[in-house]
């Protein structure tokens, strides 16, 4: 099972139980994001972090909701099957990344 942990500065085992670090791959930033999910296909398990720090350009980077958007919106990805975890200390970004993958999961599952 491919899991996959999407934080700029946590590590596993401030999330999880240290034990679990090894079954997870880490991407730091929203394009890491991409090119792991493009080279490596849909894990089973996402972990999310929303605020992903600043650029290279030193402007706000994008975040986890871009990261999901472009799951939904753009990846073409078979979702139905996808299970994540939001843990982003945001309240208000992790609502709308749960909102956004629970509400476009259950229309895949509707439509089946």
């Amino acid at each position: 099972m491919k899991k996959l942990f999407l934080d700029d500065v946590r590590t596993i085992d401030m999330i999880y139980d240290k034990s679990m670090e090894s079954e997870f791959d880490i991407v730091r930033t929203y394009k890491e994001f991409v090119t792991y999910i493009k080279e490596n296909g849909l894990p089973n398990y996402i972990s999310f972090d929303n605020d992903l720090g600043l650029g290279e350009d030193g402007k706000v980077a994008p975040d986890g909701l871009a990261a999901a958007k472009w799951l939904v919106y753009e990846s073409e990805l078979d979702l139905r099957n996808l299970e994540f975890k939001v843990h982003s200390a945001n309240p208000v970004a992790a609502e709308q990344i749960k909102g956004l993958l629970n509400n476009y999961i259950k229309h895949l599952k509707t439509t089946e």
